[in-house]
């Protein structure tokens, strides 16, 4: 078993590598936006790759040590309640259906609750958008995120393997909808039908609270249609990224940023936030 695990775990590092390395050669091929002037000049540039190159590689370092062994010693003590006809492909399937409608809810709680949010603001104070944003968390959010993943883990019964699949899954689609590739227009508005595209999760990187805290989906888009989340507002890609009223920082203040962030300012309703 233990083998076995590790050669997943060895296939899904080679495959979200090579998919990094795909996004970012396209990105540049097909770019949807030019970033802002700020970050257009090569210091700028640099700087804020080495911001998000800097929070991943904490969470790379930090995460096999923390985050794996909870999620796994979580699997091997699940309740073993599921019905026979629960395994398998099919329930492969439906595991990665729950997990990604959870992951939708834990994400929105991240807008809604000011303390998950202390954490999950530094991913949206990244002035632009491009496949790096995938990588840029802070190791809290990362921490507290394994720690609600572990509960359901214990309630659900979901096996390893299954989430396993499902956080590739998650890191893959996270890297193609943060990516700044422009797709045909036809193309991308028949994906979003069923998976959040670059141009939804544009909308939800937008610096303006009503649309920052709308398009919540990670792997499907319908759920954000089922639950009243969806923005109306299409991709501008001269709209600005980030938090509305709040700067970019550096990456140490970013490290620190949970202890010394302000409360985030009441978020408007959903009926005048339509009205704007």
């Amino acid at each position: 078993m233990i083998a076995e695990l590790e050669a997943l775990l060895g296939w899904k590092t080679a495959a979200v590598g090579l998919w990094i390395l795909l996004f970012f050669a396209a990105e540049r091929l097909l770019p949807a936006a030019r970033p802002p002037a700020a970050l257009a000049d090569r210091p700028g540039g640099i700087r804020r790759l080495g911001r998000n190159l800097g929070l991943w590689a904490v969470n790379l370092g930090l995460s096999p040590l923390i985050v794996l062994p909870v999620t796994f010693w979580a699997a091997g003590h699940a309740w073993g309640w599921r019905p026979e006809w629960w395994q398998g492909l099919p329930g492969l399937a439906l595991d990665i259906l729950l997990l990604d409608v959870l992951i939708y809810w834990w994400h929105r709680a991240n807008h809604e609750i000011p303390f998950l949010w202390r954490f999950h603001e530094v991913h949206h104070l990244d002035r632009f958008l491009d496949t790096t944003s995938a990588l840029r968390f802070h190791f809290g959010e990362v921490l507290l995120s394994a720690l609600a993943r572990a509960g359901i883990i214990l309630l659900l019964g979901f096996p390893f393997t299954s989430v396993l699949v499902f956080e590739a899954l998650v890191l893959l689609c996270a890297i193609f909808h943060h990516s700044n590739l422009r797709l045909p227009a036809a193309f991308e508005a028949l994906l979003s039908r069923l998976i959040i595209t670059p141009s939804i999760h544009w909308v939800h990187h937008h610096a303006k609270r009503c649309d920052t805290d709308s398009n919540y989906g990670t792997l499907f888009s319908f759920w954000d249609r089922l639950f009243g989340t969806r923005s109306a507002k299409q991709r501008d890609p001269d709209m600005p990224i980030g938090v509305e009223g709040r700067p970019e920082e550096p990456i140490l203040s970013l490290l620190i940023h949970p202890l010394h962030s302000p409360a985030p300012p009441a978020a408007p309703s959903r009926q005048d936030a339509s009205k704007s």
